[in-house]
């Protein structure tokens, strides 16, 4: 298994998807509990929600767990978000504060390097090498970091989560005028809720590779799942509120698009 399946294009947008590959090896899934091994957590859909939106972008996608390691946390291993409750660079616990691992399985400080190493490492080589290619066919490039979570989870945020959760660390990690052209259609439809830098400001991706002065602009949109599927298990993806989600989604790529062209 590849860690990263890259699809390139020549549009100064890159899609990022870090969190819905599912891939786990035999010997890591052994060390999972019975929690574990659910995979709860997953960005369910994600890749199939925004494919084909817009043929021309690149889209990098990570095709392992999050649990096995989390390719939008710091690799040095630092809270995204201290003082809160969160998941860290290798997971032991869900997003409800249960543990994944069993008692004597957890891996330590050699595992997590190796792990990233093979994972974590090669995801975000793919990456940097992408936004390399397209400066050089570009001014301007736009990372736009694609997410999901449940609605309610209690652990990580009070409350029910907004249908669109905008990220650019407190407008450090792209140009304001961007932020506001995502901020403006997500206001626009109607049928959704949403906010920008809430609970979810903007993972590692966003954070480390986000520098508008240079022309790399970083977007993170965390959607709630019930905007395009099932918030249970088996987590179906249901068409009909995905083709609603969909059009929003298509009409924000765009502009981003011609914000990387202008």
């Amino acid at each position: 298994m590849q860690p990263v399946h890259i699809k390139r294009g020549n549009s100064p947008l890159i899609l990022a998807v870090p969190h819905t590959g599912t891939y786990v090896s035999a010997n890591i899934a052994t060390k999972f509990n019975a929690n574990g091994c659910k995979l709860t957590d997953t960005d369910w859909h994600v890749d199939r929600l925004y494919r084909g939106l817009l043929p021309g972008a690149t889209v990098i996608k990570a095709n392992f767990h999050r649990y096995v390691i989390d390719a939008n946390r710091d690799p040095s291993g630092k809270s995204l978000y201290p003082g809160q409750n969160t998941t860290g660079l290798c997971p032991q616990t869900d997003f409800d504060g249960k543990d994944i691992y069993k008692k004597t399985c957890v891996p330590d400080a050699g595992e997590i390097e190796q792990r990233r190493q093979a994972f974590h490492r090669p995801y975000h080589q793919a990456i940097a090498s992408e936004i390399n290619r397209l400066r050089r066919r570009h001014k301007k490039i736009v990372l736009y970091d694609c997410h999901s979570i449940r609605s309610h989870a209690p652990y990580l945020f009070e409350g029910t989560l907004p249908d669109f959760n905008i990220g650019t660390n407190n407008g450090e990690t792209c140009d304001p005028r961007l932020e506001k052209i995502v901020t403006n259609i997500c206001l626009q439809a109607d049928e959704f809720t949403n906010v920008v830098n809430g609970r979810f400001k903007g993972g590692w991706t966003t954070r480390h590779y986000g520098n508008p002065s240079i022309g790399i602009h970083a977007v993170q949109m965390e959607l709630a799942q019930r905007t395009y599927m099932s918030e249970k298990p088996p987590w179906l993806y249901q068409s009909a509120k995905a083709r609603k989600t969909r059009r929003v989604l298509r009409t924000l790529l765009q502009a981003i698009e011609n914000f990387g062209f202008n």
